[in-house]
Parts: C-alpha cells; sequence; structure tokens
C-alpha cells in the first residue's frame, strides 16, 4: 500500500543514535555507524524520530511500503530487550562501546608535584541549558562551547583551552532538546569574539558542532570558530 514513512540520508547520518532513542516502535537501529530502518512495518510514518536528527538525515516520504504492524513492532522491542542483557546507554551507538583504556602509572623515581591546578572556569553556571542568554560575562567574551567528557578525557584542558574564555558545557547525546536556540540567542544579543568547539571524537558529538552551525547560520553573524576533537584516549586528533 501507498504511505507515509521514513527515509534515511546516510551521507547526513552522523550515527549519533538519537533517532533510535525516539522511536517508539523499535524501527530504526544504528548498523554499521549509520542509522537504518530494519523494517518497513514497524515504522508508523508519524516521524517522532525527525526532530532529534541533528543534521536533517531523516524526511517523510509517501511510497508504496509495507502497512505498519504494531503488534510485530512491539513485539520486536520485547525481543531486543531480552537479548540485551544489559542495553547499551545508546541503543548501539558507537559511543558507548565500552573499553578500558591503559595508562602508564609514574614510577618511584619520578618527581611528584605538589602544585595543584587552578580552575581557569570564569563563571557560573556553565551548563549551557542553565546559562542566562543575558548573563553580562558574554559581552565581548570569547566562548568555549565543550561537549561534557572533554575535561575528563584531556588532563590539560583547563590550561589550555579554558583560560580567559567563557565556557558553556553540554552533552547533545543526554541534554533534552536542542542548543542551537539558546545559542542563536546568545549570538544575536551579544558581541562574540570568538567560538571554540571542543568535542569528542565519538559521533554523537556532532551535535554540538551543528549546533553552534545552526546558530551562527541563524543570527548572522561572521564569528571566528574552530573546532577541536579528542580520542577517548585524551589525544587531539583534530584542530
Amino acid at each position: 500500500m501507498k504511505r507515509k514513512i521514513i527515509k534515511i540520508d546516510e551521507a547526513k547520518c552522523n550515527g549519533c543514535g538519537l533517532c533510535v532513542n525516539a522511536c517508539h516502535e523499535g524501527a530504526l537501529q544504528i548498523i554499521n555507524g549509520k542509522a537504518k530502518l530494519i523494517s518497513e512495518s514497524y515504522c508508523d510514518g508519524l516521524g517522532a524520530c525527525l526532530p532529534e536528527c541533528p543534521t536533517n538525515a531523516i524526511m517523510i516520504e509517501e511510497r508504496e511500503a509495507d502497512v505498519f504492524n504494531e503488534t510485530a513492532a512491539l513485539k520486536n522491542i520485547e525481543v531486543n530487550q531480552k537479548v540485551q542483557a544489559v542495553p547499551p546507554l545508546a541503543c548501539g551507538c558507537p559511543g558507548t562501546q565500552a573499553k578500558t583504556i591503559a595508562k602508564n602509572s609514574p614510577s618511584t623515581s619520578q618527581a611528584v608535584t605538589t602544585e595543584k591546578a587552578e580552575s581557569q572556569l570564569r563563571q557560573w553556571p556553565c551548563q549551557i541549558k542553565l546559562v542566562p542568554v543575558n548573563a553580562p560575562y558574554l559581552e565581548d567574551a570569547n566562548l568555549l562551547i565543550a561537549a561534557d567528557c572533554t575535561a575528563y578525557a584531556y588532563a590539560n584542558l583547563h590550561q589550555d583551552f579554558m583560560r580567559n574564555k567563557i565556557t558553556l558545557i553540554g552533552c547533545p547525546k543526554l541534554d533534552e532538546g536542542d542548543y542551537s536556540e539558546k545559542l542563536t540567542a546568545i549570538l544575536v544579543q551579544h558581541e562574540i569574539k570568538s567560538i571554540t568547539v571542543l568535542r569528542m571524537e565519538v559521533p554523537c558529538c556532532g551535535g554540538i558542532v551543528q549546533a553552534v552551525k545552526t546558530a551562527l547560520i541563524n543570527s548572522s553573524k561572521m564569528i571566528p570558530w574552530q573546532v577541536v576533537t579528542f580520542s577517548t584516549e585524551g589525544q587531539v586528533l583534530e584542530v
């Protein structure tokens, strides 16, 4: 029969898995780093996954497709829950793949410094959702917009990146909604000197980069900006 059903542009998909979480019928999975419709009969065509996609890779089209089978969809979800003894946090997102990171312990012959590093956080709050749009410290600021995990992956983040910047943090995977609207309002209301975006190498972190891009476009501001990517081992991969 001809009906409405989702279509995924794999070229745009970054594998973040947000659409998988939004689909209550279990019609989507992350396979080889891309969102896939595993069965037409599981998709109701209502598009609950569309607003969650940070790259606009999902659309609704009307075409010949299998009839939506709610009973089969619910059974599919039940089967997946039984198979996954410990469900992955992000329903298959590559960023939740468990691994151990080996670190070299300092030998007894190495000097141990007693000097304590100082925090470079210059304002409060720092969570993107909590920062007031009209906060005075945003005026003429160099913004650092960082994914939460970067501070734990990169040991010297305070000294190397936060110094003399206003720091805004968030997690595009776990925080509800989209940052772009809040960031657009900040850019419109204030003169921002520069923006540095810190993200992890995992695909879901692309959401924070996309939010900044969208805010820059929506605000019509020409602001110097850069993206720094960290590996899960704490190395700078790309600047």
